[in-house]
């Protein structure tokens, strides 16, 4: 068996359109997020119910309570507790998530006490991670949680240039946590990431502009939210470009 067959391909999605072509794609499991321009944020009680109607391919959701810093209330933790019960009971397949304290180390209690409430689903500590200060320290602290996986760019914004740390990561998990690489993974990339850094699981988003079904003569003149003019566009994952992807990990390394 080849590594390209070794590995799996996690896919970034915030529609229901975009979880479908990743399945079609050939996506071994999506993570479901609202709010992708602020890095993603637990999806709704729908959307969840949707999707999870419409593939059959894993479905991890991500439990992020706000956008912005990762260090929650009291409050904030009580609702990632009720969101990880409702995403056990909408059937979903995993959960993201990752707390930290103030000075950027994880929160090893709180962290364990989701991670126990969220079995038998799968845990991923999400890109919480690469805030820390101390990767290696944040990796044994992760292992502590009983987390199954992190999603780790290397500490960097793109994962091309945290190919060193990741690999030193792989390293020292040694089997006990899977380490999963994210952050700018693309087609072109993807192949020589997987090779130098031996990791077994990729998160992409993959999204890509769409024409938008807003008709021309609508005032363009306001924006309802914080990115301009965002109303009148949108992103979506492409089943193409899943296929691609795959068969470009294949090609770098049969």
């Amino acid at each position: 068996m080849t590594m390209a067959k070794k590995v799996i391909v996690e896919v970034c999605v915030d529609s229901v359109a975009s979880a479908r072509a990743a399945e079609r794609g050939g996506a071994q499991r999506v993570e479901l997020c609202g709010d992708l321009l602020e890095g993603g944020i637990t999806p709704s009680l729908g959307l969840i119910a949707v999707v999870r109607s419409r593939i059959s391919i894993g479905l991890h959701l991500i439990i992020r309570p706000r956008p912005g810093d990762f260090c929650y209330s009291d409050e904030e933790f009580e609702s990632m507790q009720r969101d990880i019960e409702f995403a056990k009971a909408q059937g979903a397949d995993g959960v993201a998530l990752g707390i930290l304290h103030p000075d950027g180390t994880v929160d090893i209690p709180r962290t364990r006490s989701l991670v126990q409430r969220a079995r038998p689903m799968a845990v991923t500590f999400h890109r919480a991670f690469d805030m820390s200060p101390d990767l290696l320290r944040a990796l044994e602290d992760v292992c502590a949680t009983g987390a199954d996986r992190i999603l780790t760019s290397g500490g960097e914004q793109q994962c091309v240039k945290g190919i060193p740390p990741i690999s030193q990561l792989v390293k020292s998990a040694r089997g006990r946590t899977i380490i999963m690489a994210a952050g700018g993974i693309r087609i072109h990339n993807v192949a020589a990431i997987v090779h130098e850094t031996a990791v077994s699981e990729i998160h992409v988003g993959l999204a890509v502009p769409v024409s938008s079904s807003v008709p021309r003569q609508t005032s363009r003149r306001l924006s309802v939210g914080k990115v301009d003019k965002h109303e009148f566009q949108r992103t979506q994952v492409r089943e193409e470009d899943v296929r691609d992807l795959i068969r470009a990990i294949s090609a770098g390394t049969a």
